[in-house]
């Protein structure tokens, strides 16, 4: 048995208001993804594995860290947050925001009502989500060495939720706290994935980095 390490991806273009164009690394998450893949070659980590989603960020990220060319599953994309948002928008009057401190606001009431089937039409539902993230994680597995996945804080943040069974809230909360090009790590305890790793950035710990611990 061997563990799994998911990383979000690089900081995608923050100034994006819609789906296609915010999936593209910024300058900065570039560099942030290659000081990662420094981090884990200097650190001698073993991944014979690699995985990512199918969003160009995801596979922007993989490059720049220098990892091997991944297998790409649609199931490790991030929720469609943009177009989720706009239904919410259009159905109940909750603005988009256009700021950090509006937008933590907003996602856990997104989150809340997506859960509660209370966004129509969305291009997934919740239950949707949930499933195609625990069947790809189960796909994954643990057999065959350590595997890297490149994907999303969403993504990531149900992916703890299923571990430590959180409520819609509490995973809001970790989604809100998910850094660029962080590391978290499953790994099998009895039968099933247990976190023993959440949020890590050492390649961004030293002082003159700090600048690049970003969450958009």
């Amino acid at each position: 048995m061997s563990h799994i390490t998911l990383v979000r991806h690089g900081q995608a273009n923050t100034t994006a208001r819609d789906e296609e164009n915010y999936d593209k690394l910024s300058d900065l998450g570039h560099q942030q993804a290659r000081w990662l893949g420094a981090h884990l070659r200097d650190t001698h980590a073993h991944h014979p594995r690699v995985y990512c989603g199918t969003l160009k960020r995801h596979a922007e990220t993989a490059a720049s860290m220098g990892l091997p060319e991944p297998i790409r599953d649609a199931r490790l994309n991030e929720i469609e947050y943009f177009n989720i948002a706009k239904l919410f928008e259009e159905q109940h009057g909750v603005a988009i925001p256009t700021d950090r401190e509006g937008f933590v606001q907003h996602l856990p009431r997104t989150f809340d009502a997506w859960a509660n089937g209370d966004i129509r039409n969305a291009p997934e539902t919740f239950d949707e989500f949930e499933t195609r993230v625990s069947d790809a994680l189960k796909d994954i597995g643990t057999e065959g060495g350590p595997a890297i996945v490149v994907t999303s804080g969403g993504l990531i943040s149900m992916v703890v939720r299923q571990a430590m069974g959180l409520d819609i809230q509490s995973m809001a909360r970790v989604a809100l706290a998910i850094m660029n090009t962080s590391m978290h790590r499953l790994y099998p305890i009895g039968a099933q994935l247990s976190p023993v790793l959440f949020n890590a950035v050492p390649h961004l710990e030293s002082p003159e980095r700090h600048f690049a611990q970003t969450h958009l």
